[in-house]
């Protein structure tokens, strides 16, 4: 069930419906309800690990909690953390890490044939399993240890939030649960409004321009040069229409019931450097790996050349956290060498600066800044996009060696599944994207504007909205849904 299914369009309604007719006390057990049927839709024999990873959160943080000496307090900590990572680390990686290790012994002259196992991975499984770690570090760390199984279910399983994140910490989430929440027009209003505008994210913007990424990535059709180039930017907006969407959906659904969740992007893309780029892109998980394993690292406190080291093991971990493909740790590394040498090359900026009496704050050298990390950050989506490791040196080498700039005015684009109607209408969505997103940059909330409006306002704005989603969405046979990027994950 994903979130742009007319299933899910279905459900919520429900959902939100008995949530505000039942009891107080009663609240929380029927979005427990709700969110187990919402994953068991997914996968019904799934629900086994989602129920084990719970047991170990709320078993761990207990245990943690009630240790006397930090001795014991660490060896809890250490087992919960190990349990919890065991069922990621079993289906997830280790086909992974059996191949790469075929593949070296092949390489020594060795050849092993070992016998064949696949599994399907749980939805969701590597976001809810960071939260579930987070909160036992958090618990170790001095925050309170939940006593409730109910809340700490709900905290793992809770619906908007499942599959694709964003990853809560327990001192946010878990408090929510906790407080009185009754039915509130305006948490319904902006519940729907970011609702709107995820789905405006994901099936008007980013499956239309999936459809042109799709055939060039696909290399057998013999695109190249200027092809990729264009595939990759337009994959760095799909990548980003599509996720930011499918976590903005989120929020809204979480909205509706009077839960707050955190906004996971911040305009990223006009960021000024690689740096403010991870503090805001996907900035739960960011957040995730800055606090929980890069500073427990060492963080900068070691020195120059252990800050670097600890920056590229964190980058290379989330690079293989986002998928166990050589793809994704060379992304992952690629990014994390972009902070290093950003880092390094500080002084001499600064010197040149100096010298040549640049002002940083004016609109020009702003937007130089904005276009080298929009640029950089696109050259690493094509490690992300590709799907070998191979494919996607061959697509960096076309990028870097492009001299078909002809396509880009001969009308050959327009042979890529997107026709030239379809590519000026994204082109168009992209003006309001930049817009919406300046507005963000800038602290200026769309949403608190339209709340001021009268209620007739509003209601034409969130019809104006459905009616677009509806007649400019991309949709397959019977409206079918297409899925998220990150539920993969």
């Amino acid at each position: 069930m994903v979130f742009n299914s007319i299933q899910f369009l279905l459900f919520l309604p429900l959902v939100v419906l008995v949530y505000y007719l039942v009891p107080q006390r009663g609240k929380n057990l029927w979005l427990l309800f709700t969110s187990y049927y919402f994953y068991i839709c997914w996968h019904p024999t799934h629900m086994v690990v989602l129920l084990f990873v719970t047991a170990v959160a709320y078993l761990g943080g207990r245990l943690v909690a009630a240790a006397r000496h930090t001795a014991a307090r660490r060896a809890w900590l250490a087992g919960g953390i190990v349990l919890a990572f065991l069922p990621l680390l079993t289906l997830k990686y280790l086909n992974f890490l059996v191949d790469s290790c075929l593949v070296v012994l092949a390489r020594l002259g060795i050849q092993i044939a070992p016998p064949a196992f696949s599994w399907l991975l749980p939805m969701g499984i590597s976001f809810y399993t960071l939260q579930a770690v987070g909160y036992l570090i958090d618990v170790y760390r001095g925050e309170p240890a939940e006593k409730s199984p109910l809340q700490m279910a709900l905290f793992v399983a809770f619906f908007p939030q499942l599959v694709s994140g964003p990853i809560s910490r327990g001192k946010s989430l878990l408090a929510q649960f906790h407080a009185p929440r009754k039915l509130e027009f305006d948490n319904l209003r902006d519940g729907v409004l970011l609702m709107i505008w995820g789905y405006f994210l994901k099936v008007v913007i980013a499956d239309r321009a999936a459809i042109f990424v799709d055939t060039v990535y696909y290399l057998d059709n013999g695109f190249d040069g200027w092809f990729y180039i264009v595939a990759t930017l337009l994959f760095g907006v799909q990548l980003y229409c599509d996720f930011s969407g499918c976590t903005t959906v989120a929020m809204g659904a979480a909205k509706v019931l009077g839960i707050d969740l955190i906004d996971n992007f911040q305009a990223p893309y006009l960021s000024r450097s690689n740096a403010e780029f991870w503090r805001r892109w996907h900035i739960s998980l960011s957040t995730w790996f800055r606090d929980y394993l890069y500073i427990p690292l060492g963080g900068n406190r070691k020195g120059k050349a252990r800050k670097y080291l600890n920056v590229l093991i964190t980058f290379a971990v989330s690079g293989l956290w986002h998928g166990a493909q050589w793809t994704f740790v060379a992304w992952g590394l690629l990014n994390g060498l972009y902070q290093v040498i950003g880092d390094w090359l500080r002084p001499v900026r600064k010197a040149l600066l100096g010298v040549t009496g640049l002002d940083t704050d004016t609109l020009g050298h702003k937007a130089v800044q904005v276009l080298c990390t929009f640029v950089c950050v696109n050259l690493s989506w094509a490690f992300f996009r590709a799907n070998r490791l191979m494919d996607s040196l061959t697509i960096l080498k076309g990028i870097f060696t492009a001299t078909n700039i002809e396509v880009l005015f001969d009308g050959s684009l327009f042979l890529c599944g997107l026709d030239e109607v379809n590519f000026f209408l994204l082109l168009v969505y992209l003006a309001v994207l930049f817009a919406a997103d300046l507005c963000k940059y800038k602290g200026i909330s769309i949403r608190q504007g339209i709340a001021r409006q009268s209620w007739l306002c509003q209601v034409l704005v969130v019809t104006f909205g459905v009616l677009a989603i509806l007649l400019l969405g991309v949709y397959g046979p019977g409206f079918e849904a297409s899925n998220f990027i990150y539920s993969q994950f």
